[in-house]
């Protein structure tokens, strides 16, 4: 319990420390990626490491969209830089929600609900680094939920590294290409979120009627 309380001290005294300098800095309260990436600009060699600081904010604590960030990385940055400024910030504060969570949480998720298969040690690791995957593809869910909901499944940490990458770069390059050009339908993001569920909903059902088919061979798998 002492390891775990002070994994969440150095979190938070990290996170209060990063915030503090990014407001010492004269960031701009409009956090339009326009007026944030000019910011970055005047800000000369740090303003890569003010971003990255700045998208592991927006991941762990939530308050800030991480696609705009991306935006902002790619307008200031360009893109190939932009999107490895963007996806490196966005990575560290993935595994840092993870971590905490799974420190602090897992255990008694665990004990509330012992029977869950997406809990068990001996789970489908391929099914969860999927699911992972699939919902980094579409923007409509919450970066930093699905981090902190990963960390107490039993998904490998290295497993979940691999596929918040993965499945973050396709929309980390569009914006940081298109910067604030880039509008995504609402509906088209919530048509594909709700797609997405459906079929994350639909195959530990599948699979537990019919155990022996292919696809439950298949993610069953390496565990």
């Amino acid at each position: 319990m002492t390891l775990r309380i002070t994994i969440l001290v150095v979190v938070l005294v990290a996170l209060a420390a990063s915030w503090w300098l990014l407001q010492n800095l004269g960031m701009p309260t409009n956090l339009s990626p326009d007026v944030l990436s000019a910011w970055l600009g005047s800000q000369g060699a740090i303003g890569p490491l003010l971003l990255i600081m700045l998208m592991i904010i927006a991941v762990v604590v939530g308050p800030i969209p991480t696609l705009p960030v991306s935006a902002t990385a790619g307008l200031a940055f360009g893109v190939v830089w932009g999107t490895a400024i963007a996806a490196t910030g966005a990575l560290v504060g993935a595994m840092a929600a993870f971590w905490i969570a799974r420190s602090l949480g897992r255990d008694a998720i665990c004990n509330r609900f012992p029977d869950n298969p997406v809990l068990a040690q001996d789970g489908s690791q391929r099914f969860l680094t999927i699911a992972i995957l699939l919902t980094r593809l579409i923007p409509v869910f919450s970066f930093a939920l699905i981090s902190y909901a990963a960390g107490v499944t039993a998904i490998k940490a290295w497993r979940f590294a691999v596929a918040t990458l993965l499945g973050m770069l396709p929309m980390t390059v569009v914006f940081a290409g298109l910067g604030n050009t880039f509008r995504l339908n609402p509906m088209l993001t919530v048509l594909a979120g709700a797609a997405i569920l459906a079929a994350m909903v639909w195959l530990p059902w599948s699979i537990s009627r019919r155990p022996g088919s292919r696809l439950a061979r298949w993610l069953q798998l390496n565990q």
